[in-house]
Protein backbone atom coordinates (compact mmCIF):
# COMPACT_ATOMS: atom_id res chain seq x y z
CA UNK A 1 0.00 0.00 0.00
CA UNK A 2 1.47 3.30 -1.34
CA UNK A 3 1.71 5.89 1.45
CA UNK A 4 0.53 7.34 5.09
CA UNK A 5 -2.66 9.32 5.18
CA UNK A 6 -2.34 13.13 6.58
CA UNK A 7 -6.54 13.56 7.12
CA UNK A 8 -7.75 15.65 10.68
CA UNK A 9 -9.86 12.94 11.46
CA UNK A 10 -10.16 9.13 12.72
CA UNK A 11 -9.74 6.00 10.96
CA UNK A 12 -13.33 4.66 10.56
CA UNK A 13 -12.66 2.42 7.64
CA UNK A 14 -13.15 -0.26 10.11
CA UNK A 15 -15.80 0.27 12.18
CA UNK A 16 -17.71 -1.57 10.30
CA UNK A 17 -18.27 -5.45 9.19
CA UNK A 18 -14.71 -6.09 7.29
CA UNK A 19 -16.47 -8.95 5.04
CA UNK A 20 -19.50 -6.92 4.31
CA UNK A 21 -19.85 -7.22 0.08
CA UNK A 22 -19.23 -3.92 -1.95
CA UNK A 23 -22.04 -2.35 -2.82
CA UNK A 24 -23.34 0.28 -5.15
CA UNK A 25 -25.65 1.91 -2.35
CA UNK A 26 -23.68 4.65 -0.47
CA UNK A 27 -25.93 7.57 0.16
CA UNK A 28 -25.65 10.40 2.51
CA UNK A 29 -27.47 10.29 5.70
CA UNK A 30 -29.94 13.31 6.59
CA UNK A 31 -27.82 14.03 9.50
CA UNK A 32 -24.57 14.81 7.10
CA UNK A 33 -26.97 16.56 4.51
CA UNK A 34 -28.78 19.01 7.74
CA UNK A 35 -25.33 19.51 8.67
CA UNK A 36 -23.79 20.12 5.51
CA UNK A 37 -26.86 22.64 4.31
CA UNK A 38 -26.49 24.22 7.36
CA UNK A 39 -22.62 25.26 6.86
CA UNK A 40 -23.09 26.36 3.44
CA UNK A 41 -25.63 29.10 4.59
CA UNK A 42 -23.73 29.69 7.61
CA UNK A 43 -20.40 30.52 5.39
CA UNK A 44 -22.38 32.16 2.38
CA UNK A 45 -23.85 34.39 5.22
CA UNK A 46 -20.51 35.37 6.77
CA UNK A 47 -19.56 36.33 3.23
CA UNK A 48 -16.41 33.46 2.87
CA UNK A 49 -17.96 32.80 -0.56
CA UNK A 50 -20.84 33.79 -2.75
CA UNK A 51 -23.59 31.40 -3.59
CA UNK A 52 -22.52 32.52 -6.92
CA UNK A 53 -19.08 31.24 -6.32
CA UNK A 54 -20.82 27.43 -4.99
CA UNK A 55 -22.41 27.33 -8.08
CA UNK A 56 -19.33 27.92 -10.59
CA UNK A 57 -17.30 25.46 -8.22
CA UNK A 58 -20.35 22.97 -8.62
CA UNK A 59 -21.02 23.49 -12.23
CA UNK A 60 -16.70 23.23 -12.77
CA UNK A 61 -16.80 20.18 -10.81
CA UNK A 62 -19.35 18.53 -12.44
CA UNK A 63 -18.08 19.05 -15.77
CA UNK A 64 -15.06 16.99 -15.27
CA UNK A 65 -15.84 13.22 -16.08
CA UNK A 66 -13.77 10.22 -16.72
CA UNK A 67 -13.66 11.05 -20.47
CA UNK A 68 -10.38 13.39 -19.48
CA UNK A 69 -8.77 10.81 -17.96
CA UNK A 70 -9.91 8.25 -20.72
CA UNK A 71 -8.20 10.71 -23.11
CA UNK A 72 -4.90 10.89 -21.38
CA UNK A 73 -5.21 7.05 -21.10
CA UNK A 74 -5.22 6.92 -24.91
CA UNK A 75 -2.91 9.15 -26.08
CA UNK A 76 -0.30 7.73 -23.29
CA UNK A 77 -1.11 4.07 -25.63
CA UNK A 78 -0.61 5.78 -28.86
CA UNK A 79 2.23 7.69 -28.10
CA UNK A 80 5.20 5.90 -25.96
CA UNK A 81 6.94 9.43 -25.59
CA UNK A 82 4.12 11.07 -24.01
CA UNK A 83 3.14 7.72 -21.67
CA UNK A 84 6.71 8.55 -20.43
CA UNK A 85 5.72 12.28 -19.74
CA UNK A 86 3.01 10.98 -18.28
CA UNK A 87 4.52 8.08 -15.61
CA UNK A 88 6.89 11.15 -15.05
CA UNK A 89 5.01 13.58 -14.15
CA UNK A 90 1.23 13.64 -14.76
CA UNK A 91 0.24 16.86 -13.75
CA UNK A 92 1.95 18.98 -16.65
CA UNK A 93 1.66 16.06 -19.11
CA UNK A 94 -2.54 15.94 -18.17
CA UNK A 95 -2.21 19.91 -18.34
CA UNK A 96 -0.99 20.06 -21.62
CA UNK A 97 -3.00 17.36 -23.48
CA UNK A 98 -6.55 18.63 -21.73
CA UNK A 99 -5.58 22.46 -21.64
CA UNK A 100 -6.89 21.96 -17.67
CA UNK A 101 -5.39 24.33 -15.24
CA UNK A 102 -4.19 21.48 -12.21
CA UNK A 103 -2.07 23.75 -10.19
CA UNK A 104 -4.72 24.09 -6.83
CA UNK A 105 -5.65 20.80 -7.22
CA UNK A 106 -3.24 17.36 -5.25
CA UNK A 107 -0.42 16.25 -6.47
CA UNK A 108 -1.37 12.99 -8.86
CA UNK A 109 0.32 9.72 -9.89
CA UNK A 110 -0.17 7.56 -12.44
CA UNK A 111 0.19 3.96 -12.34
CA UNK A 112 0.77 1.49 -15.00
CA UNK A 113 -0.92 -1.76 -15.23
CA UNK A 114 0.99 -4.99 -17.25
CA UNK A 115 0.67 -8.41 -18.10
CA UNK A 116 2.75 -8.96 -14.53
CA UNK A 117 1.56 -6.28 -11.76
CA UNK A 118 -2.10 -4.67 -11.72
CA UNK A 119 -3.12 -1.68 -9.52
CA UNK A 120 -6.02 -0.62 -7.86
CA UNK A 121 -6.56 2.32 -6.22
CA UNK A 122 -8.74 3.19 -2.84
CA UNK A 123 -8.27 5.92 -0.06
CA UNK A 124 -8.34 4.22 2.99
CA UNK A 125 -9.73 7.05 5.49
CA UNK A 126 -11.48 9.55 3.21
CA UNK A 127 -12.56 9.20 -0.40
CA UNK A 128 -9.89 11.29 -1.97
CA UNK A 129 -9.97 10.74 -5.58
CA UNK A 130 -8.56 11.99 -8.97
CA UNK A 131 -11.96 14.25 -9.28
CA UNK A 132 -10.30 16.35 -11.74
CA UNK A 133 -9.84 14.31 -14.62
CA UNK A 134 -12.38 11.50 -13.79
CA UNK A 135 -14.78 13.63 -11.98
CA UNK A 136 -16.86 12.58 -8.75
CA UNK A 137 -16.43 9.20 -6.97
CA UNK A 138 -18.31 6.59 -7.58
CA UNK A 139 -20.34 5.79 -4.38
CA UNK A 140 -19.13 2.37 -3.77
CA UNK A 141 -15.45 3.82 -3.96
CA UNK A 142 -16.40 5.60 -0.58
CA UNK A 143 -17.99 2.78 0.77
CA UNK A 144 -16.60 2.00 4.51
CA UNK A 145 -16.94 -1.80 2.57
CA UNK A 146 -14.59 -1.62 0.27
CA UNK A 147 -12.11 0.97 1.54
CA UNK A 148 -11.64 -1.54 4.15
CA UNK A 149 -11.49 -4.66 2.12
CA UNK A 150 -10.00 -4.03 -0.90
CA UNK A 151 -6.20 -3.44 1.25
CA UNK A 152 -6.81 -6.65 3.16
CA UNK A 153 -8.46 -8.86 0.05
CA UNK A 154 -8.13 -7.05 -3.12
CA UNK A 155 -8.54 -10.43 -5.28
CA UNK A 156 -11.87 -11.13 -3.58
CA UNK A 157 -13.07 -7.44 -3.97
CA UNK A 158 -11.93 -7.45 -7.56
CA UNK A 159 -13.40 -10.52 -7.97
CA UNK A 160 -16.63 -9.04 -6.82
CA UNK A 161 -15.99 -6.43 -9.49
CA UNK A 162 -15.62 -9.66 -12.05
CA UNK A 163 -11.94 -8.92 -12.02
CA UNK A 164 -10.68 -12.36 -11.95
CA UNK A 165 -6.67 -12.26 -12.59
CA UNK A 166 -4.52 -15.07 -12.72
CA UNK A 167 -2.45 -15.73 -9.59
CA UNK A 168 0.93 -14.71 -10.86
CA UNK A 169 -0.13 -11.23 -11.78
CA UNK A 170 0.73 -9.14 -8.51
CA UNK A 171 -1.85 -6.90 -7.12
CA UNK A 172 -0.83 -3.73 -5.61
CA UNK A 173 -3.01 -1.29 -3.97
CA UNK A 174 -2.15 2.44 -3.72
CA UNK A 175 -3.67 4.69 -1.21
CA UNK A 176 -4.97 8.25 -1.61
CA UNK A 177 -4.21 10.71 0.55
CA UNK A 178 -4.85 14.14 1.28
CA UNK A 179 -1.71 15.30 -0.63
CA UNK A 180 -1.18 12.87 -3.63
CA UNK A 181 -4.09 11.70 -5.92
CA UNK A 182 -3.39 8.20 -8.17
CA UNK A 183 -4.80 7.12 -11.80
CA UNK A 184 -4.20 3.96 -13.12
CA UNK A 185 -3.06 3.51 -16.94
CA UNK A 186 -5.04 0.24 -17.88
CA UNK A 187 -2.99 -2.30 -20.05
CA UNK A 188 -4.21 -1.87 -23.60
CA UNK A 189 -6.32 -4.47 -24.61
CA UNK A 190 -5.23 -6.71 -27.63
CA UNK A 191 -6.05 -6.07 -31.60
CA UNK A 192 -6.75 -2.06 -31.06
CA UNK A 193 -4.21 -0.95 -32.76
CA UNK A 194 -5.68 -0.44 -35.73
CA UNK A 195 -7.91 2.11 -33.40
CA UNK A 196 -7.69 6.12 -33.86
CA UNK A 197 -7.18 7.51 -30.35
CA UNK A 198 -10.96 9.04 -30.17
CA UNK A 199 -11.80 5.16 -30.95
CA UNK A 200 -9.30 3.99 -27.31
CA UNK A 201 -11.84 6.42 -25.25
CA UNK A 202 -14.44 5.05 -26.40
CA UNK A 203 -13.31 1.66 -24.33
CA UNK A 204 -11.97 2.94 -21.97
CA UNK A 205 -14.16 2.75 -18.76
CA UNK A 206 -13.89 4.77 -15.16
CA UNK A 207 -13.75 1.41 -13.23
CA UNK A 208 -10.40 0.45 -15.30
CA UNK A 209 -8.97 3.85 -14.03
CA UNK A 210 -9.37 2.75 -10.84
CA UNK A 211 -8.27 -0.24 -10.97
CA UNK A 212 -11.55 -2.21 -10.22
CA UNK A 213 -11.81 -3.77 -13.84
CA UNK A 214 -9.80 -4.51 -16.79
CA UNK A 215 -10.59 -4.04 -20.36
CA UNK A 216 -11.52 -6.51 -22.60
CA UNK A 217 -9.37 -7.65 -25.64
CA UNK A 218 -11.02 -6.27 -29.08
CA UNK A 219 -12.18 -8.81 -31.44
CA UNK A 220 -9.68 -9.07 -34.39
Amino acid sequence: MSGDHHHPHGDHAHDHDPHAPVSEVHGVSAESALLERALRELLIEKNVFTADDLRRQIELTESRTPELGAKVVARAWADPQYKAQLLADAKPAIENLLGIDLNLTPELTVVENTAARHHVICCTLCSCYPRAVLGIPPAWYKSPEYRARVVREPRQVLAEFGTVLPDDVEIRVVDSTADMRYMVLPLRPRYTEHLSEQELVALITRDSMIGVSVLTDSQR
